[in-house]
């Protein structure tokens, strides 16, 4: 039976009680209010009528005037038409016959004897009237006891019954669906043997199999998903212990869920101790803990003692993307993912740093080497050019100036190693002073004038003569202009311009050299100012090292500035850089 039907049914049944009830009380009623206007109607009117001819006896003499006798006779005539009792219509005849024979009598012939007879008549009326009313209250007293006996007894029966209805009722669905909540309790705890029977065929029956259904189905994926996903875990576990790099994860909370052996030793941490322990409590007892997870700069590497030595980490964080499978409030916009924690590596780059350092050392004493020699023929070319050692012919001349070239580029190339070497050791020194911005260019210009009058190119330069001053190493900013200016002199085309504009914006002085060659390709320009970099060429011009804008750049940024470039093919380009304002 559905449940639907089972709760119509005992709707219904309890409406049959309470209406069962009702007629019983209403019936009862009626038949106490009938008897009670029975006694009211009848009687009650029959002693008013021998009252209202008492009275005209008891305080008139006879004979009557024919006033009070007509009223007499009214009333008489009155109680003849509600004779309702037995002996009731004789007692009335016997009046009738007295007060017949007293209104025809003259008032000599009225006897005592009459006017007795007509108050016993008067009498027996209200006897039988009095009589029939005190009979009747009995039986109303009756009827009422019984009525309250019958409905006493249908309120009792029906207070057990709705009693009963109340306190076993609910419990037909509540018990199920307290089973029901039992049961998932114990699915949220993983107790997939749990079952649930019930017997009645009804709704509850039908959500119980599809219950057990899912249970069987979710304890069938357990069985088959679970040792698997232990499995992956010792081996995710075994991998991260054995991994040459120190590794942190941390949960959304910021809560540690591993920790290595190796970070570990780095951070003198207990790994069994600090698993579950919040990061935010673990990091002011320990400093490098906290310079991994809130580093105070943007550098990424970290000088750690370790091993009995000084070792070089590289710091690497990632944050963990997950899909999000949470309900989220419909006012909101839903998010597809979010975030499950972060894990810190740290990568051992000593050795790497200790190569680098060699490669650093080794170009510096190459470089310083390379300079006496090529200082040498720079001297030698010299004497050969000098008539007074000897004349030669074209050939000769042209030899000597490839050659000059090729030892001027040289000797540039070794200067900017030397340079490089100083800024990778950090050796580099500057000496800041408070110079004007027209200084610095105008230096740079008178350093590349010639090379701009072999070409016949244009040298423009706009500067404002009252642009404040900036705190900076002369001879570097000045060598940077150099090499924005060589290399715009070397990819500008015979007669054509450089332009030169010095300008202040914000609390900045801007420097930019801009030529009007070919361009230089988007996808090359975030490489250019890297190290060893060199843009592809068609051959028609000398490539340098690929270190000068790399170089440029350390200088710019050593005095806390900032240098770029703006490029298109086809309309040149713009290297610029600024400086800040002295204060």
């Amino acid at each position: 039976m559905k449940i639907k039907t089972k709760l119509r049914l005992g709707f219904g049944f309890l409406f049959i009680i309470v209406l069962s009830f009702g007629l019983i009380a209403l019936f009862f009623l009626n038949e106490l209010s009938d008897k009670s206007k029975v006694i009211l109607k009848d009687n009650y009117k029959s002693l008013k009528y021998v009252a209202a001819m008492r009275n005209i006896i008891d305080q008139h003499a006879f004979p009557l005037n024919s006033t009070q006798l007509n009223t007499f006779g009214d009333n008489l005539k009155n109680e003849g038409l509600n004779i309702t009792e037995p002996g009731e219509k004789a007692a009335f005849r016997k009046l009738e016959t007295a007060f017949n024979a007293l209104k025809g009598a003259q008032p000599l012939t009225i006897k005592e004897s009459s006017i007795k007879n007509l108050r016993v008549a008067l009498q027996h009326i209200e006897q039988v009237n009095m009589k029939a009313i005190y009979d009747k209250n009995e039986m109303a007293n009756e009827t009422s006891s019984r009525a309250n006996l019958y409905i006493m007894i249908a309120a009792t029966l029906s207070f057990i019954i709705l009693f009963t209805f109340i306190v076993n009722f609910p419990g037909f669905v509540a018990n199920p669906l307290a089973e029901f909540s039992a049961a998932i309790k114990q699915i949220s705890r993983k107790n997939y043997k749990q079952r649930l029977h019930f017997e009645n065929e009804d709704e509850f029956t039908e959500l119980a199999n599809s219950f057990n259904g899912m249970v069987v189905k979710l304890n069938e994926w357990e069985n088959s998903n679970l040792s698997k996903i232990k499995s992956e875990k010792s081996r995710i576990e075994a991998i991260i212990a054995q991994m040459q790099d120190a590794i942190i994860g941390l949960n959304e909370k910021g809560e540690v869920l591993f920790l290595n052996h190796l970070a570990a030793k780095l951070m003198s941490l207990d790994e069994d101790k600090v698993i579950g322990q919040n990061v935010a409590e673990l990091m002011p007892k320990n400093e490098l803990l906290k310079r991994i997870i809130k580093p105070e700069t943007d550098d990424n590497t970290l000088k750690i003692y370790a091993d009995d030595k000084e070792s070089y980490f590289l710091l690497e964080n990632r944050e963990i993307i997950i899909p999000n499978y949470e309900e989220q409030d419909n006012s909101a916009l839903i998010a597809s993912s979010k975030s499950a924690g972060s894990v810190y590596t740290l990568k051992n780059i000593t050795h790497f740093k200790e190569l680098d350092e060699a490669k650093t050392n080794f170009i510096a004493t190459v470089s310083h080497e390379l300079k006496t020699p090529l200082s040498s023929i720079k001297m030698s070319l010299k004497l050969l050019n000098d008539e007074r050692v000897g004349m030669m012919n074209d050939e000769q001349h042209e030899l000597l100036n490839h050659i000059k070239e090729d030892s001027d580029r040289l000797l540039k190339i070794t200067s900017e190693l030397l340079d490089l070497s100083q800024v990778e050791t950090g050796n580099l020194k500057l000496t800041f002073a408070i110079t004007k911005p027209e200084e610095i260019v105008r230096y740079a210009i008178e350093a590349v004038k010639f090379q701009a009058e072999q070409k016949s190119i244009q040298l423009v330069l706009n500067c404002d003569q009252n642009l404040p001053n900036v705190n900076a190493d002369i001879q570097k900013t000045a060598w940077v202009m150099v090499n924005f200016l060589s290399n715009a002199l070397r990819y500008s085309s015979e007669k054509s311009k450089v332009v030169i504009d010095v300008l202040q914006k914000d609390n900045f002085i801007e420097f930019s050299v801009r030529d009007f060659g070919k361009g230089i390709d988007e996808k090359y320009q975030k490489r250019l100012f890297d190290r060893y970099f060199q843009v592809p060429t068609d051959g028609q011009n000398k490539s340098g090292s690929g270190l000068g804008l790399a170089i440029s750049k350390d200088f710019i940024e050593a005095e806390n500035g900032k240098i770029w470039v703006v490029s298109a093919i086809g309309e040149g380009s713009k290297f610029c850089f600024n400086l800040p304002i002295a204060e």
